[in-house]
């Protein structure tokens, strides 16, 4: 099929890359044209493992390209993805305006029979919007539109897109939903459930799996609080709870609270569609809530070490939300920077990849160029993203660069006697003190 894009940022990206893998042509269609150029270039925006080498491998395979312009790229397609922006807006109902321009951009150039695809993350009943405004731009009914979300996580997406644990395809009339299907054919093994579903169903599946996912994670957050008052591991109560089928494994690793791009705005808009339809989530609006509250606590924990009025300098690995993504939306990592300086702390920072978004979050003065950096003389270290590179570090030479001794790990990637060994005195989440 000949497959357009529509929107060049994480979702849009992944997308075309993967889809290219395909017997497909693939054109991602953008309006910024210094990013087009950009990836014309070999020039990825974006850190997501993989995803450089299939950009490359479809370029150089003639499947994959790149454009601004719609007239030359949209008439002869087969099927166009609206893969662009939802920020949620003050109210945390999520903003469509990039929606419905995209779609009105492509809805008059297309020719009869095409299908438009939403891949962006929409609220309840976008699927029926969308539909009418093309009805009304075109005069005709000769287009279709499908609802596919997107279930890609960061730092695992290209994986995540190749190797589905579901696809939902949300349509009206089953041709659209077979023409998704066929798409999905050359590019994704047939063993992946395809769930065939109505639009509002599958605009629905989205938010409530993110949600739930997040009620989860702030539920272990709360247990873990649990933990350190009353002497229990958090560890054990985990693997204790992970092996029950119905609870699982995933998500049960506690830490400083959910960000990024996705919970938090799905959360909130989950949560605005069941109050505005009358249903109001109070399961989702307490885990916002308990999420909020963590993080905004976090660099207290650090804090109450110190004298008042003594100006510690407090080492923070991690800036990202997550490990493997150049990520700072929402991060509960730059919710702790921010604590630390407010509190009067003097902080260091340093991560791999998200550096450039911590200088426009948190400015230039508290970065560093390498962990070596970012620990000398800190009277304590703060791990606030699991990187494989921080798990990796060699703790005895870490404490000896440091001034104090007091580490702080966020996200338990450390053994307890690793560190007590170290000669650091260890704090984690849910877990004894050792020293």
């Amino acid at each position: 099929m000949n497959v357009v894009i529509v929107g060049t940022g994480y979702v849009g990206l992944v997308t075309g890359a993967c889809i290219a893998t395909g017997d497909h042509e693939v054109t991602c269609l953008d309006i910024d044209e210094e990013k087009i150029a950009a990836l014309s270039n070999g020039v990825i925006p974006i850190h997501e493992p993989g995803l450089d080498a299939l950009v490359e491998q479809g370029v150089a395979g003639g499947n994959l390209a790149f454009s601004t312009d719609a007239d030359a790229v949209v008439p002869g397609a087969d099927v166009v993805f609206i893969a662009v922006g939802t920020p949620a807006g003050l109210n945390g109902q999520p903003q469509l305006d990039a929606v419905f321009a995209s779609v009105d951009s492509v809805a008059t150039r297309l020719g009869a029979g095409a299908t438009i695809v939403i891949k962006s993350t929409v609220p309840i009943g976008t699927n029926s919007a969308v539909s009418d405004r093309v009805r009304e731009v075109r005069g005709d009914d000769e287009i279709s539109v499908v609802s596919n979300p997107e279930f890609l996580r960061q730092g695992a997406a290209v994986s995540d897109f190749l190797n589905p644990d579901r696809i939902v395809i949300g349509a009206w009339d089953e041709e659209s939903t077979q023409r998704i299907i066929d798409l999905y054919a050359s590019v994704i093994d047939d063993s992946a459930p395809r769930l065939a579903t109505d639009p509002p169903s599958a605009e629905l599946i989205k938010y409530a799996a993110n949600s739930f996912l997040a009620v989860k994670l702030s539920f272990v957050n709360e247990i873990a609080d649990l933990c350190e008052q009353t002497g229990a591991s958090i560890a054990e109560v985990t693997a204790g709870m992970g092996t029950d089928p119905r609870i699982g494994n995933a998500f049960l690793n506690p830490g400083p609270g959910y960000g990024g791009s996705c919970f938090p705005k799905d959360t909130s808009a989950l949560l605005r569609a069941s109050q505005g339809a009358g249903a109001p989530s109070r399961i989702v609006a307490a885990a916002i809530d308990a999420n909020r509250t963590r993080r905004r606590h976090m660099a207290d924990r650090v804090m109450v070490h110190f004298d008042a009025g003594t100006t510690p300098v407090v080492a923070v690995l991690g800036v990202t939300f997550k490990a493997n993504t150049d990520d700072v939306r929402e991060s509960p990592a730059i919710d702790i920077v921010h604590g630390l300086m407010r509190a009067g702390a003097t902080v260091k920072v340093y991560d791999p990849e998200g550096m450039e978004g911590a200088r426009r979050a948190i400015g230039e003065d508290p970065l560093c160029g390498s962990v070596e950096e970012a620990v000398e003389g800190a009277d304590a270290l703060v791990i606030a993203t699991e990187w494989d590179e921080f798990a990796k570090l060699d703790l005895r030479a870490v404490s000896e660069r440091m001034k104090g001794s007091m580490l702080f790990d966020f996200r338990n990637i450390f053994d307890p006697s690793d560190a007590a060994e170290a000669g650091m005195t260890y704090y984690s989440i849910g877990r004894p003190i050792r020293n």
